[in-house]
């Protein structure tokens, strides 16, 4: 049986006030997992409580919770997990071209900031649907979450240039390929930036590494490369609860993780950005309030 490890030493890295986990996924009791996705999570069921030890533990004070792909289009867990967790949270969740203005304010109203296109096994809604979901996104003034392989991000640079939303490239760009930093991938991902409205996604390393952990080499020599080019457009996130983990072996240590890819940044300017100012703009949350001693 997978057991979480939710305590422990904190991270070398001392987090920000303010900090934001962008990308991890909650579940609460009484939500299935449907047909087309994946299974629910190996282990207990990663819910809430669990969730805010695992904040305390690494020092985070905001959150974005993904819609999970077990679910599919069925919003109604992240939607509960969101009115657990208050107002440190937001979410990402899944439409596609059929939701209503309806359901897009009802979603709004329950914390969500954005939605997602997760085009790889198991995903709720594919690069097919990318201008619908985008338009209905912009007109919320929700942010779009887009997964790929990245591998072929030529194929789809003037879609992507093209989107009218904010949006970030998940998952350190899975590039299943692999890719150097002088990769023409590489550089799409610079355009990409330059065009104004893109942001790259530092989470999930373990999941497209071809050297693997735990310093995830491959991986690091990109992610240090987009960070120099633009701290200004990077975000970060835990990938709790480490969904592809089925086995205790395959499990990461939250701490070590956090410090190796947090590692990656140039300095404590970069990880301000990445943990405070830029999540706040990519996904319109409030400005962080410092309050005095």
């Amino acid at each position: 049986m997978l057991v979480r490890t939710l305590t422990g030493n904190p991270p070398t890295t001392k987090l920000p006030a303010g900090a934001v986990d962008t990308q991890m996924h909650l579940y609460l009791p009484g939500y299935p997992s449907l047909p087309g996705g994946p299974g629910l999570p190996a282990g207990a069921l990663p819910d809430p409580d669990r969730y805010r030890q695992v904040m305390a533990w690494l020092g985070i004070d905001r959150v974005i919770i993904t819609q999970g792909n077990a679910q599919q289009r069925d919003n109604e867990n992240l939607v509960a997990c969101l009115a657990a967790m208050g107002d440190v949270a937001r979410g990402v969740c899944v439409i596609d071209s059929t939701t209503s203005d309806a359901e897009l304010e009802r979603l709004s109203q329950a914390g969500n900031v954005g939605t997602r296109i997760m085009d790889l096994p198991g995903g709720a809604v594919a690069l097919n649907e990318l201008e619908a979901v985008d338009a209905k996104a912009a007109a919320m003034g929700w942010m779009v979450a887009v997964q790929f392989d990245g591998s072929n991000i030529l194929d789809h640079e003037q879609r992507l240039k093209n989107l009218k939303s904010r949006w970030v490239f998940d998952h350190h760009g899975k590039f299943f390929a692999g890719v150097t930093p002088d990769s023409p991938q590489v550089a799409a991902v610079k355009r990409l930036i330059d065009g104004g409205r893109c942001w790259f996604k530092f989470a999930g390393a373990y999941e497209s590494s071809k050297s693997g952990g735990p310093d995830y080499a491959d991986i690091a020599a990109v992610a240090r490369e987009l960070a120099a080019y633009a701290p200004q457009r990077m975000v970060w996130g835990t990938n709790w609860p480490h969904n592809l983990a089925r086995e205790q072996a395959d499990y990461p240590d939250d701490a070590a993780l956090t410090d190796t890819v947090l590692g990656w940044l140039p300095d404590a300017a970069a990880l301000h950005l990445a943990l405070v100012k830029n999540p706040e703009e990519l996904y319109g949350l409030p400005a962080w309030e410092v309050s005095a001693d």
